[in-house]
């Protein structure tokens, strides 16, 4: 029995370059009938253009999955931390306000 519990085991490693993250306000999702394609973007506030950070393909059995991990997580913050605001309902705009320019 003990031999199936080191078999099911994954060793996962992490990088320092991937640990360090990439923050994303934005997140664009589309999809075919066989992936999901999320593309992670940070926005800055006053600038007319922003990239691509980071682009994750996936199934969709593995999307739900995620979707439903991102559910439960939320949960468990909630649950300690009180609800999260929905940014939406405030009425933020995307473009964050401020003066425009160019580079």
């Amino acid at each position: 029995m003990n031999q199936d519990n080191n078999e099911n085991k994954l060793n996962i490693e992490l990088g320092e370059e991937i640990a360090e993250g990439i923050y994303s306000n934005l997140a664009i999702i589309s999809h075919s009938n066989s992936e999901f394609v999320i593309d992670f973007i940070k926005i800055m506030p006053g600038m007319p253009k922003a990239k691509v950070k980071s682009r994750i393909l996936m199934t969709p059995e593995h999307a739900k999955r995620l979707l439903s991990a991102l559910q439960d997580n939320i949960n468990k913050y909630e649950a300690n931390h009180g609800k999260v605001k929905d940014i939406e309902a405030q009425g933020i705009p995307l473009s964050f306000g401020g003066p425009t320019g160019e580079a």
